[in-house]
C-alpha cells in the first residue's frame, strides 16, 4: 500500500510539522479499504495473517491495557501477547499510549478490541508508519519484488528470494506481499474510475506543448529555456501526474520550468489553463498547491507574459525549427541511381540532441548511415529521457520504452553508494570564442557521418590526434553529433572501426555530461557486449571505457544489469605472473588490467560487490594481487580496498592469504599502490585475526614508516587508519612501539586534515589503554592538541577524541592537564551533541574524568544544569547512551550531594523504566546506578514503587558475571527496604543468590549473602511476629 499512502491519500501538516492524513472523502474511502482487508485477511487467509513484519508498526493508541483480555499478559503499564516471533519478542506490545504490532493478525484482533474507533486507529496507524511496506516486509525484499515479474508463480519467487535471503516463512511473506500489491492496484483503480466520472481531464494537448517546449531547452545558445521537467515521474492510467485528490479538481500535471531571463516558474497544468502555484518542486510537498497568477490559455502565453526574453525570440526559434525541419527531415540527394532521404537517428532524435548544422551532399550512403538504418529498429527500443536530465537541471526522470512503462524501482540502487554531483552544462557564449579545434573537429564529425569505411577509418585516426582530454574537443564532438555516430560503430562488424570508436570514447567520457549523455543513448551496453569479443584490444579498450564511464550509479546499474560484472570477472583470468612475458601474454595481461580498472569503478555499488563476489571474482584478483607488474597491482588492490566494506570480502581476504601480499605491497615505491594497501588493512583489520596476520607478516613497521610521507595526505590517511585498527590489538601496540610510532602519531594531532585526524586520535585512544603509553602521550605535548579537539563538529573525530581523552584521564597526572584546560566541561557539552554515538562516547569519558578529578563533587556541580542535562539524557531510545548515561549517574552518585539534585530531577523513575531491557551491556550498568542511588533518602522504597525490584531479580540469571556482580549489589541495597525484600523472595531471588554465594568473586559474595541476610532477617521478624500476636 506505499504507492496508495504516496498517490492517493491527501496529506498535511500539522502544528507541529507532522504528517496527518486529512479529513477528506477520499482518505475516509481509502481508511475503510484499508480496515476492510485487514479484517479479511485474517479470515481468508488466516496463515499469510500470522506471518511476522520485519520491523514492528509503531503508533500511539487510545486503547488502555484494561480493552486487552485472553491471550494477552496485562499489568498497569504494559501489555503484551502470548504470541511471540522466533526471537522471544512479543507480536503486540501496549505501553500506553504506545503499541507496536508485528502481525496482521494480531492488528486485525486489535482492530477488533478498538470497536467504534476502527478507522481512528487505522489513521493513527497510517500516519505513525507512512512507509508501511517497508516496514513489513523491509526494504531490500521490496526492492527484490518490484523488479521480479508479479505474475511468476510463489514457487519461482522463492526459489529466487532464498538465493538471497534464507527464511523459513518466505512462502508466506511473498503471499502477503502480492495480497497486499494486488489491494494496492483494486482500490487505486476504484479511486481512478471515480475521478474519471467526476471530471473529464485531457492531458494530451498538455503532453505535447510540454514535450514541444523541452526541445527549446537543447539549442545550446540559441535556448529559449534553460530547462523544463515534470515534478513526479509516476503517470496514472489517464495521462495525468497530479495525485488524485487534486484531479478531482481538474488538475492535470505540475511543471517546474525556467526561463533564461527569470526565476524558475512553478506551474499547474488543469482543465481551465495553466496557472503559477506556491511551488509544488517534488512529490510529497503538498503545501504549493495555491494559485498565485491569473489563469493562462497555455504555456506558451504564460511564458510571454513571464519572460521577455522568451517572447522576443519563440518567433525566430519556430521559424528556425521549421527551416530545420525541411533540412533534415526532407533534405533529398541526388544519385545515380535515384534519391535518398534522411533523418536523424532515433535515439538521437529522441534525446533532442540532433545537430542544427546542415547535411553535406553526398555521392553516395555512408558506411555509418547503413549500419544506422540497420540500428533503426533497435534504437526505437531504447528508453527516452527528458532533455533536462543531459543538461544538469532538475529532471522529471520518467522512463517510457515503446512496450510500455518500466518502473522506477527497477533502477534502486544501494544508498550507501557516492554519486556524481550533477553540473550545469557549460557552453560557449560566443562563437567567436571558439578556438580552431573546435571547427576542425566538427568537420571531422561530417565526415565520420558520411564517408564509407575506409574514409570512417581514415577519419577516426585524424581525431586522435586531437588533444581529446580537452574540453573543448569533447564538447565539439557532442555539439556535432558525434556521440551518435561514435556508439553506432561499435555495433558493426569492422573491428578497426570499433576500436578507433572505443579509443575515442574511452578519452571523451572523463567528461561528466558526455559519459552520463552515453548512458541515456544506451550506448554503455554496445561497450559491455564488445567484452565477448575475442580480439584481445577490443576487449581492453571496452573494459578501459567502462571504467571511465562507471563513475555514476546509474551507468554502474547499467552495467550489472546487462551482464558485465560476469564478463569482467572472466577478463581477470590471465596468465601466471610472470616477470617476462610474451606478446601474447602481455595482451591478456593487459586485458586483465583493463578489466580491474571497470570492476574497481564498478566496484563502488554495494550490489556490485556482491555481483563480483558470485561472479568469482574473489580468487582471480587474489591471483593477480601477486603480480610483480604495478599497473595491475594498483587497480587490483583499488577494487580490493573498496570491497572491503563488506565482511564477506574481509574474510575471502584474510583465507585467501591475500594480507601477506598487501603487506609486501606496502614497501613498494609507488605511493599510490602503498595507499590502497594500506586502507584494505585498515578496513579488513577490524577482525582480530587479520590484525594478528598483519604483525606475523612484519606489516608493522612499514605502515610506522608509511607515517613519514606526511604530504601525501591520502597515504598518510590510509597508514594512520591502518595503524588505528591494527593497534586495537594489544599485542601491535607493543610491537609499534618498538618503533616509536606514538612520539611519530602524537606529532600528527596539528596542521592536518580531518580524515587524517580520526584516524590519529583513533589510534592514540587504543594506545592509551596500555598505561605506560599514557605518560608518553603527555610527555610528548599530546593533552593539549587532543583537548582542543573537542571543539570541532565532525562526529567521527568526536567520538575518536572523547575516547582518547577518557583514556588519558584514567591517569591522574592527565587528568589534572585535562581539567586546567576545561577539558571535562568540553566533554559534558558533547552530550547536547545530535549524535547518539558522540553522546555516548562522551558520557564513556566522563567516568574517568570524574573519577580521578580533584574534588570532582565540586567540579560536578560548578557546571551549570548539566545533572539536569545527565538525567534528560536517560529518556534516550540509544541502548549505548542509556549505559554509558547509567556509568555516569553510578559515578556522579557516589557524592552525597549530587545524588540528591540527581534525584530531584527525577532520576529514580527514569532508572525504573529503563529495567525491563533484555541488553546485558546496559544492565550491568543500570544495576550499578541503582545501587549507588539507593544511599540517599527514601530512593530505596522508591525503586519499590516504581516495580524495578522484580525485573533486577531477573538480572541473575544471566550469564554475564558483571551483571550478576553489579546486580547483587544493587539488590543488596534495595534489600535495606522490607517491601523490596518481600518482592524479592516473591520472584525467587533466594536460589539464586545463594548460587552467587558460591562464586569466586568476593565483592559480589559479600552482596550475595547481604542481600540473602536482609531477606532472612525480615522473614524472622514475620515469623516472631506471628508467634506474638
Amino acid at each position: 500500500m506505499g504507492g496508495l499512502l504516496t498517490r492517493a491519500a491527501q496529506w498535511t501538516n500539522d502544528s507541529s510539522g507532522c504528517c496527518k492524513l486529512e479529513a477528506t472523502q477520499l482518505n475516509e474511502f481509502l481508511l475503510k479499504e484499508v480496515l476492510h482487508f485487514t479484517e479479511q485477511l485474517m479470515v481468508q487467509h488466516p496463515e499469510e495473517a500470522t506471518h511476522v513484519f520485519e520491523e514492528p508498526l509503531v503508533w500511539s493508541t487510545t486503547l488502555e491495557a484494561s480493552d486487552f483480555k485472553a491471550g494477552y499478559d496485562v499489568s498497569d503499564l504494559l501489555v503484551e501477547s502470548h504470541d511471540k516471533d522466533s526471537e522471544g519478542r512479543p507480536l503486540l506490545r501496549l505501553k500506553p499510549p504506545t503499541i507496536s504490532v508485528r502481525s496482521f493478525s494480531q492488528l486485525s484482533k486489535l482492530l477488533h478490541l478498538a470497536e467504534n474507533n476502527t478507522l481512528a486507529e487505522v489513521r493513527e496507524c497510517l500516519q505513525g508508519n507512512k512507509d508501511l511496506v517497508a516496514i513489513i516486509f523491509g526494504r531490500s525484499f521490496v526492492s527484490f519484488m518490484e523488479k521480479e515479474d508479479v505474475n511468476q508463480d510463489v514457487q519461482s519467487l522463492m526459489v529466487k528470494i532464498k538465493e538471497r535471503e534464507p527464511s523459513e516463512d518466505v512462502e508466506a511473506k511473498i503471499k502477503v506481499f502480492l495480497l497486499l500489491q494486488k489491494k494496492d492496484k483494486e482500490i487505486l483503480n476504484k479511486l481512478l474510475q471515480h475521478v474519471t466520472e467526476q471530471v473529464c481531464l485531457d492531458p494530451t494537448a498538455v503532453r505535447n506543448e510540454v514535450e514541444w517546449l523541452k526541445q527549446l531547452c537543447s539549442k545550446g545558445e540559441n535556448r529559449v529555456l534553460k530547462s523544463l521537467c515534470y515534478t513526479s515521474d509516476y503517470e496514472f492510467s489517464n495521462g495525468c501526474n497530479a495525485p488524485l485528490w487534486r484531479q478531482l479538481l481538474g488538475e492535470i500535471c505540475y511543471v517546474v520550468l525556467t526561463p533564461c531571463d527569470t526565476d524558475t516558474l512553478y506551474i499547474t497544468c488543469s482543465n481551465d489553463g495553466v496557472f503559477l502555484n506556491k511551488g509544488i518542486k517534488q512529490d510529497g510537498q503538498e503545501s504549493g498547491y495555491e494559485r498565485i497568477s491569473e489563469v493562462y490559455r497555455d504555456l506558451v502565453t504564460l511564458l510571454k507574459h513571464r519572460s521577455p526574453y522568451f517572447a522576443a525570440n519563440i518567433k525566430t526559434q519556430q521559424q528556425e525549427n521549421k527551416e530545420e525541419e525541411k533540412t533534415v527531415h526532407h533534405h533529398v540527394r541526388n544519385k545515380a541511381c535515384g534519391t535518398t532521404k534522411y533523418e536523424p537517428c532515433p535515439r538521437w532524435r529522441k534525446l533532442g540532441l540532433s545537430s542544427t548544422r546542415g547535411v553535406e551532399k553526398k555521392s553516395s550512403r555512408s558506411f555509418v548511415e547503413k549500419k544506422m538504418a540497420r540500428q533503426g529498429a533497435k534504437s526505437k527500443m531504447k528508453a527516452e529521457f527528458s532533455v533536462s536530465s543531459l543538461t544538469g537541471h532538475q529532471s522529471s526522470h520518467r522512463i517510457k520504452s515503446s512496450v510500455g512503462a518500466m518502473p522506477s524501482e527497477l533502477f534502486s540502487e544501494s544508498s550507501s553508494e557516492s554519486e556524481e554531483e550533477e553540473q550545469p552544462e557549460r557552453r560557449q557564449e560566443n562563437n567567436t570564442d571558439l578556438p580552431s579545434e573546435y571547427w576542425q573537429i566538427q568537420k571531422l564529425v561530417i565526415y565520420l557521418k558520411g564517408g564509407n569505411q575506409t574514409a570512417t577509418v581514415l577519419t577516426l585516426c585524424a581525431m586522435m590526434d586531437f588533444n581529446l582530454m580537452q574540453e573543448t574537443c569533447q564538447l565539439a564532438i557532442r555539439d556535432a553529433g558525434g556521440l551518435e555516430v561514435l556508439i553506432n560503430l561499435l555495433d558493426t562488424d569492422e573491428v578497426k572501426c570499433k576500436i578507433g570508436s572505443l579509443k575515442i570514447l574511452r578519452k571523451i567520457c572523463n567528461n561528466m555530461q558526455i559519459r552520463r549523455i552515453i548512458v541515456d543513448m544506451g550506448g554503455l551496453q554496445s561497450v559491455v557486449k564488445i567484452l565477448d569479443s575475442p580480439v584481445k584490444d577490443l576487449k581492453a579498450l571496452a573494459a578501459e571505457t567502462i571504467a571511465n564511464v562507471a563513475k555514476f550509479r546509474r551507468a554502474r546499474r547499467t552495467v550489472r544489469q546487462h551482464g558485465g560484472i560476469k564478463k569482467l570477472v572472466k577478463l581477470l583470468a590471465c596468465v601466471p605472473n610472470l616477470a617476462t612475458l610474451s606478446v601474447n601474454q602481455e595482451q591478456d595481461v593487459e586485458v586483465a588490467r583493463c578489466g580491474a580498472l571497470a570492476l574497481w569503478s564498478c566496484s563502488n555499488s554495494t550490489k556490485n560487490k556482491e555481483a563480483i563476489r558470485r561472479a568469482g571474482g574473489i580468487p582471480l584478483l587474489g591471483r593477480l594481487l601477486k603480480s610483480p607488474h604495478e599497473n595491475m597491482l594498483i587497480p587490483v588492490v583499488g577494487t580490493l580496498q573498496e570491497c572491503a566494506s563488506e565482511e564477506s570480502y574481509r574474510i575471502a581476504i584474510q583465507t585467501e592469504g591475500m594480507i601477506k601480499d598487501l603487506v609486501i605491497n606496502l614497501s613498494s615505491d609507488n605511493d599510490e599502490l602503498q595507499m590502497h594497501c594500506a586502507s584494505a588493512i585498515f578496513k579488513c583489520a577490524e577482525d582480530k585475526q587479520t590484525r594478528d596476520l598483519v604483525r606475523k607478516y612484519k606489516g608493522l613497521q612499514p605502515l610506522v614508516t608509511l607515517l613519514g610521507k606526511a604530504n601525501n595526505k591520502e597515504l598518510l590517511a590510509a597508514a594512520t587508519g591502518a595503524i588505528w585498527k591494527c593497534s586495537i590489538s594489544k599485542e601491535n601496540v607493543a610491537k609499534f612501539q618498538e618503533f616509536k610510532a606514538l612520539e611519530i602519531i602524537v606529532g600528527l594531532l596539528t596542521d592536518q586534515p580531518e580524515e587524517v585526524l580520526v584516524n590519529v586520535v583513533g589510534a592514540l585512544g587504543e594506545f592509551a589503554q596500555i598505561s605506560a603509553n599514557k605518560a608518553i602521550i603527555r610527555k610528548c605535548g599530546g593533552i593539549r592538541p587532543l583537548v582542543g579537539l573537542l571543539t570541532g563538529t565532525n562526529q567521527a573525530l568526536l567520538v575518536n577524541v572523547t575516547k582518547a581523552v577518557g583514556a588519558c584521564a584514567t591517569d591522574k597526572d592527565n587528568m589534572a592537564i585535562i581539567d586546567q584546560l576545561d577539558g571535562v566541561r568540553l566533554v559534558w557539552s558533547l552530550l547536547k551533541n545530535s549524535s547518539a554515538d558522540v553522546q555516548s562516547s562522551a558520557a564513556w569519558a566522563l567516568c574517568p574524568c570524574i573519577k580521578n578529578a580533584k574534588d570532582a563533587g565540586e567540579m560536578v556541580r560548578s557546571l551549570v544544569g548539566g545533572l539536569e542535562l545527565i538525567v534528560n539524557l536517560l529518556k534516550s531510545t540509544n541502548i549505548e547512551v542509556q549505559a554509558s548515561i547509567c556509568a555516569v549517574v553510578a559515578t556522579i552518585a557516589k557524592d552525597k550531594e549530587n545524588l540528591a539534585v540527581l534525584t530531584d530531577h527525577g532520576v529514580i523513575p527514569l532508572l525504573a523504566k529503563l529495567t525491563n531491557t533484555s541488553d546485558n551491556r546496559l544492565r550491568r550498568y543500570l544495576a550499578d546506578a541503582i545501587g549507588h542511588c539507593c544511599m540517599w533518602g527514601t530512593n530505596r522504597s522508591s525503586f519499590g514503587d516504581a516495580t524495578a525490584v522484580a525485573p533486577l531479580v531477573r538480572y541473575l540469571k544471566a550469564k554475564d558475571s558483571w551483571v550478576n556482580q553489579s546486580t547483587a549489589m544493587a539488590l543488596y541495597q534495595l534489600s535495606k527496604d522490607p517491601y523490596n525484600c518481600i518482592t524479592m523472595y516473591e520472584k525467587g531471588a533466594v536460589k539464586p543468590l545463594i548460587q552467587l554465594m558460591g562464586s569466586d568473586d568476593e565483592t559480589l559474595q559479600e552482596a550475595a549473602a547481604g542481600c540473602v541476610r536482609n531477606i532472612r532477617l525480615l522473614a524472622q521478624a514475620n515469623r516472631q511476629a506471628r508467634l506474638f500476636n
